[in-house]
This record gives structure tokens, C-alpha cells and sequence, in this order.
């Protein structure tokens, strides 16, 4: 099995700091691929991105009242909402960070998905080859205004 790393910049993220709403949208054919067969077999035939243009989250930091924005510090989370993906909206519940260093505020996690909660159908000529799980790594820097 072959290690498949994407990455996508093309992603909008806001957090309420005050409420704990946070919510993301991401454009599907925005991830790139080390290799160009594997990019397009990906938009084209896995996550479909001309059928299903964007997966998004909307949710809530369900622990945001320990969070002080106002000052330095790294603060563990737990983030719970709905993540649609390929037309299939899932309930899920996640952990996280945020820092905030020289009032800058950053948010980080890294959680795994099943590829057949969210109906993507994988051709069993290459099963073998593509893992059940995915995992999904975040990174977003935010501004306080």
C-alpha cells in the first residue's frame, strides 16, 4: 500500500470566540496530489468534484469557555458538529487544539474518516491499495477581529 498525502489551501474557516461556532468549507478539486493520476482519479472518480464541488463542517467548540483569547497559551478542544462530504452530512465529534501565541490564533487536529461513510465507492481493482480510513489533518490560522 502506497502512501497517499494531499493538500488542500483553498479551504475558508471562521470561530465564533465567543459562542464556539466554527465551520469550514473547502473546495474538492483544490487538493493536490504528489502524482497527476492520482489527483485525477481522486476528482474524477472518488470524490466527484463536478457532482460534489465543496465538503464543508459546521459545528461547535463544545469547551470554548476555557479558552482565554487574550492571552498565550495552548488549550486542548473538543469540536462536535456535522461534516458533509460527497453529498453525505455525518455527525462527528473530534479533538483538537488551538494556540494562541503573540495574539496570533491557530487550530490543529487530526482525526480519521471512514471512506464508506460518505459513499465514495472505490473499484475493487485497486482495494487493495487505497485504505478504508482516511486521515484528515487541519491546520487553520484565524484572526480575532
Amino acid at each position: 500500500m502506497e502512501n497517499i498525502n494531499a493538500v488542500n489551501n483553498q479551504v475558508i474557516s471562521v470561530i465564533n470566540f465567543q459562542t464556539g461556532v466554527i465551520q469550514f468549507s473547502l473546495l474538492n478539486n483544490a487538493f493536490h496530489f504528489p502524482k497527476a493520476k492520482m489527483e485525477d482519479d481522486f476528482k474524477e472518480n472518488y470524490i466527484e468534484s463536478d457532482k460534489y464541488p465543496r465538503s464543508s463542517f459546521k459545528g461547535i467548540i463544545t469547551d470554548i469557555g476555557n479558552i482565554n483569547f487574550n492571552s498565550d497559551g495552548t488549550y486542548k478542544v473538543n469540536v462536535k458538529g456535522d461534516i458533509m462530504i460527497h453529498g453525505v452530512t455525518n455527525n462527528i465529534t473530534i479533538a483538537g487544539t488551538i494556540t494562541i501565541k503573540n495574539g496570533n490564533i491557530s487550530a490543529t487536529s487530526s482525526f480519521n474518516l471512514l471512506v464508506k461513510d460518505y459513499n465514495i465507492q472505490i473499484p475493487s481493482i485497486v482495494t487493495n491499495k487505497i485504505a478504508e480510513s482516511i486521515e484528515v489533518k487541519v491546520r487553520c490560522d484565524y484572526e480575532k477581529k
